[in-house]
């Protein structure tokens, strides 16, 4: 009997996505190379490991038997390159997912870490909100999400990252900076720019200002950061926006922080991940993840 990793992969991965088309996309191969894995290794184990129809893959009884086994073999697989020490026999791929605010601090210096210590590990990057990203690890399109909360589905693997405060800013020419305690009559003068209407963001901004009775503020989200950002530096408007996204526009001189009186909570962010069938690698990138944003947030 001549058993491969590769087929052992191809039956994992189709069982856990349930589709011959995803597990051979993950695996960066072809569905035709995916159903010769899995029936080579139904004809080595004698036996089916799964039921197959147009629109779905069901396991068979002893497939749901096997699933637990093969899943400890390529554990142990794993537990023994890390005993090794050799990162570099690591060869496969991450699916990182990643919210805007992480691209424009510290991504660049965790995936550089991330390279230093998996020198092969390739590593396939989704940018998008919160909400997406925990959709789409649920349905295991991407390994590791570093995202904010709150969240609507539980994980098994969840590191804190820290809390990001949030803080008000515009451009020097709009003149805020120079009123003592300014109001919200100050900033309802003026397009409030914020994160798109599906975030917490957004939801704690338009709560705040709707509170005030009289005052008509125009909120104008946007699921782009980096464009709220840039509107703000070109004063057309004023926006608010972690801090540690704008220490540099502010150390320049670029923007200035308004002492507003009121602030949307902190941002939390978690490194997230599936701790039952995550490779070690997924799992050692979440610490690494964890200890690069040490520098960036607050406790």
């Amino acid at each position: 009997m001549k058993l491969s990793l590769k087929q052992l992969q191809a039956f994992l991965w189709v069982a856990d996505l349930g589709s011959f088309r995803k597990a051979a996309d993950r695996l960066n191969t072809t569905q035709p190379n995916i159903s010769s894995r899995i029936s080579l290794l139904e004809a080595q184990l004698n036996t089916s490991l799964m039921d197959r129809d147009a629109g779905s893959v069901r396991l068979t009884p002893k497939g749901l038997q096997l699933l637990d086994h093969t899943r400890k073999v390529l554990r142990a697989v794993d537990d023994l390159v890390d005993a090794s020490g050799e990162t570099d026999l690591i060869d496969g791929t991450l699916r990182l997912g990643v919210t805007e605010m992480i691209v424009h601090t510290w991504l660049s210096q965790f995936l550089k870490v991330l390279s230093d210590t998996y020198p092969k590990l390739h590593v396939e990057l989704t940018v998008d909100l919160s909400v997406n990203l925990e959709a789409e690890l649920a349905a295991r399109s991407i390994d590791l999400a570093l995202q904010n909360g709150p969240f609507n589905r539980h994980v098994t693997g969840e590191h804190a990252l820290g809390n990001y405060p949030l803080v008000w800013v515009a451009s020097r020419t709009l003149g805020l900076h120079d009123i003592d305690t300014p109001g919200v009559e100050h900033l309802a003068k003026h397009p409030i720019l914020t994160h798109a209407r599906d975030t917490q963001l957004f939801f704690e901004t338009s709560t705040h200002f709707d509170q005030h009775k009289g005052i008509n503020a125009r909120l104008v989200p946007s699921s782009n950061l980096a464009a709220c950002l840039h509107m703000t530096l070109n004063a057309m408007g004023v926006a608010t926006l972690p801090a540690a996204m704008v220490a540099l526009e502010l150390a320049k001189g670029d923007l200035v922080q308004i002492d507003y009186n009121w602030h949307p909570k902190p941002l939390e962010f978690y490194a997230r991940f599936d701790a039952a069938r995550a490779p070690l690698y997924v799992q050692d990138a979440a610490q690494i993840a964890r200890s690069i944003a040490q520098s960036f947030a607050t406790a």
